[in-house]
């Protein structure tokens, strides 16, 4: 089984090495031992309930339960905006009109927003090139839904997630080069590792004062606002099916879509349920999928020890039937309590 864990301390070296499979403009997950290793620190605080408001965040791994090959990662921060302002564009519409010369315009505008403080945010997923099979990214987005709906008291009212934008095959942002790079004077790299590393102060200092008239910038900039990465939009669509929805706010960066929406509205959260395990065999054998092909989403209920992964079935009769190895997997017993979802079977 694969599963999506809480990370531990000896994790380090192995996510210094998924970290150098990532490409630019995914901020908050670069190859930097140092950085790796407080926000390890930091989530195992957080886990413990020691955590200030401003620096609380989760973060897991997924692995495989046989090999214990590490496979990617996920965070969840609990809320931006707090200690650090957490910036993004604000998508809106003016009008210009003269009933004298008959002439309207309507243009679109860029506002430098801090409308998403106090929200949580789904971040740092990154999923190897050698797992990337059907389900196995879903699993890894929708671990930190489960996380959420298991302990929904220690998140706030709503929740964001930041989309890498689009980048050009060279590696380049469009948006950076028509925007960014002209007022900070620094390359898309620097800038992403000072922001993902709290510097932010340069941003207030540097960025554009007034909005930024989108329709004035070159083409190919104004065609990537608001666009997925190709490499995200699996992630995407996977978040849309939860419930987030673009609002209109995009990254100051590369212009990539922030998505939004309640955290009591997610899918995960309303129609995930805790039922008892049965351990053993499920019907067809395991990896059949269960009855009918089904498969279910399944979490142990531990703070420190979550675990959670896929498994053929769904509940019957009040409780989950897992087969010895999955529920080894989960590090869950008989009679446990585990929360489901069943999945979809394009899931």
């Amino acid at each position: 089984m694969i599963v999506v864990r809480a990370v531990k301390t000896d994790d380090l070296d192995a996510l210094v090495s998924l970290a150098q499979e990532t490409g630019p403009g995914l901020t908050t997950f670069k190859p930097d031992r140092d950085a790796l290793a407080a926000r390890i620190e930091r989530a195992k605080r957080t886990m413990d309930g020691r955590a200030q408001a401003h620096e609380a965040g989760y973060f897991f791994v997924m692995e495989d339960a046989a090999t214990r090959d590490v496979a990617g990662v996920c965070g969840i921060e609990v809320q931006v905006g707090l200690e650090q302002p957490f910036y993004n564009y604000r998508v809106s519409t003016v009008v210009h009109a003269s009933q004298e010369f008959g002439v309207w315009t309507k243009m679109s505008l860029l506002n430098i927003s801090h409308d998403l403080t106090g929200y949580a945010e789904v971040c740092s997923l990154f999923l190897s090139p050698r797992y990337r099979a059907h389900g196995v990214g879903g699993l890894l987005s929708r671990s930190r839904f489960m996380f959420m709906a298991q302990f929904r008291d220690r998140f706030p009212e709503r929740l964001c997630a930041e989309l890498r934008g689009h980048f050009d095959a060279d590696g380049t942002s469009p948006f950076w080069r028509a925007v960014g790079s002209h007022f900070y004077q620094i390359d898309f790299n620097a800038a992403d590792y000072l922001s993902a590393h709290g510097r932010k102060s340069f941003l207030a200092e540097l960025m554009p004062r007034y909005p930024v008239y989108a329709d004035l910038l070159p083409s190919e900039a104004q065609a990537v606002i608001g666009t997925t990465h190709r490499d995200t939009a699996p992630a995407r669509k996977m978040l849309e099916a939860e419930g987030l929805r673009y609002q209109n706010h995009v990254d100051i960066f590369d212009a990539g879509p922030v998505l939004e929406c309640h955290i009591n509205d997610l899918r995960t959260v309303r129609e995930s349920v805790v039922v008892p395990v049965v351990i053993g065999e499920t019907e067809g054998g395991e990896g059949s999928g269960g009855r009918d092909g089904a498969r279910s989403l399944v979490s142990n209920t531990s703070m420190a020890g979550f675990r959670v992964g896929v498994a053929p079935g769904t509940v019957e009769n009040g409780a989950m039937r897992l087969s010895s190895d999955d529920a080894a997997a989960l590090d869950v017993r008989e009679g446990d309590p585990v929360r489901v979802l069943t999945l979809s079977k394009k899931s």
